[in-house]
């Protein structure tokens, strides 16, 4: 009797840098256009759903915060049942909650949905990072963040573009539903691509006192504490302009015609700058590149001040500098992040979360402070930015005690892991 084979399958490719550097920027990606998205929308918004002044706001805000609150929980449950598994949990619960989005019926459904989003689909932001982590080290690890948010941040440029450009033909209940969408797109590739990168031998037990003793070694650290700490409030001054950018171009600019353009060249200012971090980092360090950064950043937001308090500020005073202040963010954020997840190989995912919640709720919170003191001018955003560059500064100081720019013995040693 023969015996018949059937034909051998082709083994699938291996994920390869390139891919999963595309694929955990769009996971980062997601986020970004779930908040930049709806800006163009927000007059349409807040009229459908009668919401007066700043309070439009708040879609943004909140769902800021409780992404940062929500990090907490998905590195820990990815220390311990691997990063594959809860990833894909958290981008199911995205697309599920993007669609109420768009069916909500009033304001503070749509407040409550934004919130719940923001906090159960918190692992999109916080395991990207554990994942690379998984993987590679030290300014590697730096370059390779570099290029994830040179392809992130690309969605920030376009995303308010693509909002108006539903708007023209939709409302904006159509801009959740596109959201969900795009998240159904990434979530196939994630589940027939990504493979898990966390090793049986680093796996943690789902212990209260583990997850907390990892989450506080992640954090109490000085050398890693004050990247982390100074990182949520550079970025806080930019959730600040975000939170109020449809304002500040509509009304103390008048040119909400011309928003989407605005907000592209702010974002693509950090996209090219993260592009020439990568190409730079591994060369001269995260530590050069990005203290060097933070010093022009201080500079051009004192520049910014200035400009900020004259009679009449103009808008082509206004978008260099912020989109100059927004490049330099470019060099520091993926930087910091690296020097600050370097320490902890073995408990990445906790780290992630613990950075993430810090970085995130620190940085929602003083940016919707920001947005919400908008007064027609661009006078809180500015002090607001020169206050959390100094304040950066003083706190990276204290993490290297006292001396920049020098890779410390620390790193050295980083990316050998």
């Amino acid at each position: 009797m023969a015996t018949t084979f059937a034909p051998a399958q082709p083994a699938r490719k291996a994920l390869g840098e390139t891919e999963l550097m595309w694929m955990m920027a769009l996971l980062m990606a997601l986020n970004a256009f779930g908040i930049d998205a709806i800006l163009p929308a927000l007059d349409a918004l807040a009229a459908d759903l009668s919401v007066s002044g700043n309070d439009r706001q708040f879609v943004i805000g909140v769902y800021l915060l409780t992404a940062g609150m929500g990090a907490l929980v998905p590195g820990a449950l990815a220390d311990r049942f691997g990063r594959r598994p809860i990833l894909l949990g958290s981008i199911a619960v995205y697309i599920v909650l993007s669609v109420l989005s768009a069916l909500a019926p009033t304001y503070d459904a749509l407040i409550a949905v934004r919130a719940a989003q923001g906090f159960f689909a918190a692992g999109i932001i916080a395991l990207p990072p554990a994942i690379i982590r998984d993987r590679v080290g030290g300014d590697k690890m730096a370059r390779m963040m570099s290029l994830i948010f040179v392809i992130f941040l690309m969605v920030p440029a376009v995303a308010p573009t693509i909002g108006e450009g539903i708007l023209q033909v939709g409302s904006w209940r159509a801009i959740f539903g596109f959201m969900a969408v795009l998240g159904v797109a990434v979530g196939a590739w994630v589940h027939l691509r990504l493979p898990e990168s966390l090793s049986q031998d680093n796996r943690q037990p789902i212990l209260p006192r583990t997850i907390a003793r990892n989450m506080g070694r992640a954090l109490v650290l000085p050398s890693v504490a004050g990247y982390v700490i100074g990182s949520a409030l550079v970025f806080g001054a930019l959730f600040g302009f975000i939170n109020s950018s449809q304002q500040l171009i509509t009304e103390t600019f008048g040119a909400g015609e011309i928003f989407p353009l605005i907000f592209a060249i702010c974002a693509g200012s950090m996209a090219l700058a993260s592009w020439s971090n990568s190409r730079i980092v591994e060369r001269f360090g995260a530590r050069r590149v990005s203290h060097s950064a933070l010093f022009a950043f201080i500079a051009v937001s004192a520049v910014q001040v200035m400009f900020a308090f004259q009679p009449e500020e103009q808008l082509w005073q206004f978008v260099p500098l912020m989109a100059i202040n927004m490049a330099l963010l470019g060099f520091i954020g993926s930087n910091f992040g690296a020097i600050a997840m370097n320490p902890f190989f073995a408990i990445a995912g906790a780290a992630s979360s613990a950075h993430g919640f810090v970085r995130m709720t620190t940085a929602a919170l003083l940016g919707g402070g920001i947005g919400y003191a908008y007064d027609g001018t661009a006078r809180p955003l500015a002090l607001a930015l020169l206050a959390s560059g100094l304040t950066c500064l003083v706190l990276v100081l204290w993490s290297e005690k006292g001396k920049l720019f020098g890779p410390s013995d620390a790193e050295a040693g980083m990316g050998r892991d």
